[in-house]
């Protein structure tokens, strides 16, 4: 699993507030989203996004993961913006 990219799309899946959304923006299907979430989920051992069938929203922990992955993302970006 790419850690990294796994990040960007659980960032995505949260601002865009739901997986189609996400996959819209990616470009991409939302089971993929999904499953890059999940997959994130379970390499940290936590529930990052509390799921219905209409929404999800975030867990304690997954509000703190998301705080700092958008910062985590963010310096990547500007690394590589030099």
């Amino acid at each position: 699993m790419d850690r990294l990219a796994a990040m960007q799309i659980f960032v995505k899946t949260v601002e865009a507030g739901s997986f189609s959304a996400a996959a819209d923006a990616l470009r991409t299907s939302p089971q993929l989203v999904g499953k890059h979430v999940q997959m994130l989920e379970q390499h940290l051992g936590v529930r990052l996004l509390r799921r219905t069938t209409r929404r999800h929203s975030l867990t304690e922990i997954g509000r703190t993961f998301y705080e700092r992955a958008r910062i985590i993302l963010a310096e990547v970006e500007a690394a590589e913006s030099l």
